[in-house]
C-alpha cells in the first residue's frame, strides 16, 4: 500500500527539522515480556546534549523523555511505568500511540457511505482511544533502527478489517526521530484497503519539573494559539459548537498558569471536565508542515516543551482522573494535576460532526500526521 515509500517521506519530513547536526544514537534492547510471554523491545534515542527518549514496542510507547533543566540537570519529564508489565496490567495511556481513533466517538458508532459501524465501547457508551483493545495494547514490530544526524526507530502494525469495529485493513507505521536540537519527532502513517477513519496521536503526560516531582504541574505556564475550543456535554462529547476562548478560562493565547483557573467551578466546562479535558481548534488548522500547537514552561526548572503538529486540534488533559491509586515510576502515586497531556489530533467525534475536520481515509491515499516535542530551557 505504499507504506515503505511513505516511511521514507515521513523520515524526510523529520530530517527537514534537523538542520546541521552531530550524530545522534539509537540503542536497541530487551524490555521484558508480556503476560503471554511475548517479548517486548525498547529503543533509546539520545543526543549529545543529554536529551533521550525510550520507546517501547508495546503500544509504540514513549516510556521516558529525559531533558536537562537550566542547570543541566537531567530528569524524566513524562509519567509512566518502570516496567512493561505495568503498562499491560495497569493501562492508563501513558505515552502510548492511540488509535485507530484518538479521543472519543459518541455512542461508539459512526456512519460512512450510508453504513453504520458499531465500535468497541470502553468509555461508558462511547468509544475512547480506539476501543478496549486499541493500538496502545498491541506489541508493534520494530522495522528499523538507525543512528546518524537523526536517530530513528520505525515501528509497524497491521490492523485487520473489523478490528474494534472499524472497517478496512489498516497498515500503520510510527517513526520516532531525535536530533541534536532536542526535537523528538513522531510521524504517523496509515494506508487502508477500504474507506475508514483514522486519527493517531501520542498520549504522553508531562511534568516538566520531573515526573513525580512534588506539586505536579502547578505553576507550569501554557500557551495555545487557538481562538476557539470545542465545549463538551456531560459525556465529554463535543456539542458541535466552536466557542471563542476570549474572556474565558480557556484563553491561553497569551499564556497563563495551568492552575490559575483549573478549579474554577463557576465555569460549567471546568465542572464537566473536572479541570481541562478539552479540544482546542488551532488557529493554523491542518497544515502540510508541523506548526506550533502549544508551549509549556516550568519556571522552576526552566524546562520548556513546544508541541508542533500538522493536525488541526489539540486535546488538553490535566490528569483529572488520576486519583492517587495508581503507582507509577519510582513508586510515585500519581494524583490529579501531576501531569498534563497535549495531544495533537483531528477533533473528537469528527465522524459524527460534519462541520468538524474530516477523519476519512480512502484506499490509494495515505494518512499522515507529523508531530514534534521540542525541549529547551528558559534563559
Amino acid at each position: 500500500m505504499g507504506m515503505a515509500r511513505g516511511a521514507v517521506v515521513a523520515a524526510a519530513a523529520m530530517l527537514a527539522w534537523a538542520g546541521t547536526a552531530r550524530a545522534t544514537e539509537a540503542e536497541r534492547s530487551s524490555a521484558g515480556t508480556l503476560a503471554d510471554g511475548t517479548r517486548v523491545e525498547a529503543v533509546t534515542l539520545s543526543n549529545a546534549a543529554g536529551v533521550s527518549a525510550r520507546i517501547l514496542s508495546y503500544g509504540a510507547t514513549l516510556q521516558s523523555l529525559r531533558a536537562p533543566d537550566r542547570q543541566g540537570r537531567l530528569a524524566d519529564v513524562v509519567l509512566g511505568h518502570d516496567d512493561v508489565e505495568s503498562y499491560q496490567s495497569r493501562p492508563n495511556y501513558f505515552g502510548v500511540t492511540v488509535g485507530r481513533y484518538a479521543n472519543r466517538i459518541a455512542g461508539a458508532r459512526f456512519a460512512l457511505d450510508g453504513r453504520t459501524y458499531s465500535l468497541s465501547a470502553n468509555d461508558t457508551t462511547n468509544s475512547l482511544h480506539g476501543g478496549a483493545e486499541g493500538f496502545d495494547k498491541r506489541n508493534w514490530r520494530i522495522v528499523s533502527v538507525d543512528n546518524g544526524p537523526v536517530a530513528r526507530v520505525v515501528l509497524a502494525l497491521a490492523s485487520p478489517d473489523g478490528d474494534q469495529g472499524y472497517p478496512g485493513r489498516l497498515e500503520v507505521t510510527v517513526t520516532y526521530t531525535l536530533n541534536e536540537a532536542g526535537e523528538l519527532g513522531i510521524a504517523f502513517e496509515a494506508a487502508t484497503d477500504a474507506p475508514t477513519i483514522v486519527n493517531l496521536t501520542n498520549h504522553a503526560i508531562f511534568n516538566l519539573a520531573g515526573e513525580g516531582a512534588p506539586g505536579g504541574t502547578a505553576g507550569h505556564r501554557l500557551t495555545i494559539p487557538a481562538r476557539a475550543f470545542t465545549p463538551v456535554d456531560e459525556r465529554l462529547i463535543p456539542t458541535g459548537e466552536l466557542r471563542p476562548v476570549e474572556g474565558t478560562v480557556f484563553d491561553f493565547r497569551e499564556g497563563r498558569p495551568i492552575d490559575q483557573d483549573i478549579r474554577d467551578g463557576r465555569d460549567a466546562q471546568i465542572r464537566i471536565g473536572r479541570g481541562y479535558d478539552h479540544n482546542f481548534a488551532l488557529d493554523k488548522g491542518r497544515t502540510a508542515e508541523p506548526g506550533l500547537a502549544a508551549r509549556l514552561e516550568d519556571p522552576g526548572s526552566g524546562r520548556v516543551l513546544e508541541v508542533l503538529t500538522t493536525e488541526p486540534g489539540l486535546q488538553v488533559y490535566t490528569g483529572n482522573f488520576l486519583d492517587g491509586t495508581l503507582v507509577g515510576k519510582g513508586g510515585h502515586l500519581y494524583r490529579m494535576g501531576d501531569g498534563i497531556a497535549l495531544e495533537p489530533q483531528t477533533f473528537p467525534d469528527s465522524p459524527n460532526q460534519p462541520a468538524f475536520p474530516s477523519a476519512r481515509v480512502d484506499p490509494g491515499t495515505t494518512y499522515r500526521h507529523v508531530m514534534i516535542y521540542r525541549v529547551s530551557t528558559l534563559p
